[in-house]
């Protein structure tokens, strides 16, 4: 199920299938080529232009919310939460991303998640969010869910939102680069042993 999915460090996922997707390009060491481009708000660890630059074509198109269109060339597309598209075949839903307990990534912004359908797998990307109430009504099969703490939830609070989501894997992202370490992958993994398979990715 996840053999498509690679992990390039912090949030930053190539997602292969129907379509070759990129997640929030940051700190990228190779050129690529990238059908979509999905970015969910924009600080630069999350819209880095010059990452987009490295993987992006004349038919690459990103996604994005409205704060970062002004950074971005090529075909961009807005999206806020609540929202639907169909790009290049793939259906894609923005989803909140927000903080409840610190001010980095407040609700008024209209910073999003996304969950989209590769190889016929709803992929679920958190974006920096901490745990919210409406994670409930996601239904998916993977999800990308950040673990670190400080800009978004630690490892126990990405539990219990892995709890309410239910999906088949769960898969740890934004630690490593800026802030969090393995550790907290480990301990989300740990505390999730027998309810939810975990898949701690090592970075490619």
């Amino acid at each position: 199920m996840i053999t498509n999915i690679h992990w390039l460090g912090h949030d930053c996922f190539k997602i292969t299938g129907e379509k070759t997707i990129f997640t929030d390009p940051y700190g990228l060491k190779a050129k690529d080529k990238a059908d979509i481009i999905l970015i969910t708000h924009s600080h630069s660890d999350h819209c880095s232009p010059d990452d987009v630059k490295k993987i992006q074509t004349e038919n690459t198109v990103i996604v994005a919310t409205k704060d970062c269109k002004e950074k971005l060339t090529g075909e961009v597309k807005i999206m806020k939460p609540g929202e639907t598209l169909e790009v290049q075949g793939i259906k894609i839903e923005a989803v909140p991303a927000y903080n409840t307990n610190k001010k980095f990534h407040p609700k008024e912004n209209g910073w999003v998640g996304y969950i989209f359908t590769v190889s016929g797998n709803r992929i679920y990307l958190a974006g920096d969010t901490d745990y919210i109430p409406e994670m409930k009504t996601f239904k998916v099969d993977i999800a990308l869910l950040p673990v670190s703490g400080t800009y978004v939830m630690t490892a126990d609070e990405a539990v219990k939102a892995a709890l309410d989501i239910k999906p088949k894997v769960a898969i740890p992202m934004h630690y490593g680069a800026i802030i969090g370490s393995e550790n907290d992958a480990k301990k989300f993994a740990d505390a999730l042993k027998g309810k939810i398979e975990v898949v701690i990715m090592k970075k490619e």
